[in-house]
């Protein structure tokens, strides 16, 4: 009775969508004309701004309006159900959309007069293997949605967790710098993100039991699941490489940090500047003193081999250099270790007045974003709903009978509007405020003529 509890519970078919009102729904979302094709154009733009800017909040808006999904999921879908008419006009509009954004992005970056390459930028050219995991599992989690009467926040979740126009957009970054390197990285995350999302889609496809559009021969369903093993193993082994490299250069930069730490001071010399390169797998140490000696050297890195740097490149650099005289050296060095006491006290002083102070800092810094997120918010969402007029951000004290006497802070957002807004988009200017914020307790408010 438990097993068969759990299977009612874990089955996905009782709330299986009409096959007919998936079928229609791929067909829609598959088309790039009127409304939609604008509402590309301008992701496109959102998002080229927003990699510019290095502004977190305009990308997550560009991924939460790009219709790119669409075309990915018909992909995916009718492979699925070897609908082939429907397969060649997915990949006709998927193809559409790809030079679009390309295009567009290319020719934003060539005339913009910022062209540094932010963290935005640069976190979509390295794809690895963690990035295949967010593909797979968010093109599943849409393909829930898309096949069942689950719908809600999952597809705007999963268009800012697999992210598909940002990717577009750096390439085009790439191409309108000469950064190539950009480019392949970016092209490689985008096809990532749209093999692994219609893979998830048909497979779930099948698992949902959608009804074939067509019958094939069982020699050509083979050479078409003998394709789709091959795409998949060509995806999947770079991202394998990448996130094992990725993996190396953490451990590395971790073990380097331990070993300076413990080399700080060393026979008397002081470390005075250091550089870690975790892609070469080299240390520069940079001393101040009397001169290593040979000997001193052959210390340290033997030090760094108990730190698991076996294969780490040690380079040498003298800093200040103490005159030669011993007696002179002696008595320096004794007057340091004399000192060292009354200076670390010294340090833990100065470094308990620094926190105190970046804890007053922060504070003030804290009091005076809040009162001018309203500004950033209204000036953020205005290009996206022209019709909001004002924004009013707040983190009032919420008091009530659960708590006690117990203050919470509750953030409201009032928004004003010049006319009332569609159901349709409050709940997406929502959705996107609690994105913005990262707070999920947010309440909003409009107020509209």
């Amino acid at each position: 009775m438990f097993l068969k509890s759990v299977l009612r519970h874990l089955n996905l078919r009782q709330h299986a969508e009409a096959p007919d009102v998936v079928h229609e729904a791929v067909e829609t979302d598959i088309v790039f004309t009127g409304a939609r094709l604008w509402v590309l154009v301008s992701a496109i733009i959102l998002a080229s701004v927003g990699l510019n800017m290095n502004s977190t909040a305009v990308i997550i808006g560009a991924m939460l309006i790009s219709p790119l999904m669409g075309p990915i999921n018909g992909m995916g879908y009718s492979l699925a159900t070897y609908d082939f008419p429907l397969l060649r006009r997915s990949f006709k509009n998927y193809s559409f959309a790809v030079v679009s954004s390309l295009v567009a992005s290319t020719l934003y970056f060539a005339i913009t007069p910022v062209s540094s390459a932010h963290s935005e930028l640069l976190a979509r050219t390295s794809p690895t293997i963690y990035d295949v995991l967010i593909a797979l599992f968010g093109g599943l989690a849409g393909a829930i949605a898309l096949t069942t009467k689950l719908k809600g926040n999952v597809v705007p979740g999963v268009a800012i967790a697999t992210a598909l126009m940002p990717p577009l957009c750096t390439a085009g970054y790439g191409l309108a710098t000469g950064h190539f390197k950009f480019f392949f990285g970016a092209m490689y995350l985008f096809a990532i993100n749209s093999v692994f999302i219609g893979l998830a889609n048909a497979w779930f496809a099948r698992v949902m039991r959608i009804p074939l559009r067509s019958t094939l021969a069982e020699e050509k369903k083979v050479g078409i699941h003998r394709l789709i093993t091959v795409v998949t193993f060509v995806m999947l082994v770079p991202s394998l490489y990448f996130g094992y490299v990725l993996v190396k250069k953490e451990n590395f930069m971790r073990d380097a940090t331990k070993f300076i730490q413990n080399v700080s001071i060393f026979e008397g010399d002081y470390l005075l500047r250091y550089d870690i390169d975790a892609g070469d797998r080299s240390i520069l140490l940079v001393y101040g003193g009397k001169p290593l000696t040979a000997e001193n050297k052959t210390a340290l890195r033997k030090r760094a081999i108990e730190f698991d740097l076996d294969e780490a490149t040690l380079t040498f650099e003298q800093g200040l250099v103490i005159g030669d005289d011993k007696a002179y050296q002696a008595q320096l060095y004794q007057d340091k270790l004399n000192q060292m006491q009354e200076t670390d006290q010294l340090k833990l002083e100065i470094a308990r007045l620094n926190a105190v102070l970046q804890r007053k800092a922060q504070q003030q810094d804290s009091l005076r974003q809040v009162s001018y997120t309203g500004l950033k918010l209204l000036n953020e969402v205005k290009p996206l709903f022209p019709q909001v007029t004002s924004c009013l951000y707040a983190e009032p004290y919420l008091f009530s009978d659960k708590t006690g006497a117990k203050a919470i802070r509750q953030p409201y957002v009032l928004l004003s509007t010049s006319k009332p807004l569609r159901l349709a988009d409050r709940t997406k200017v929502e959705k996107w405020l609690k994105a913005r914020l990262q707070n999920d307790t947010l309440r909003v408010v409009f107020e509209g003529k």
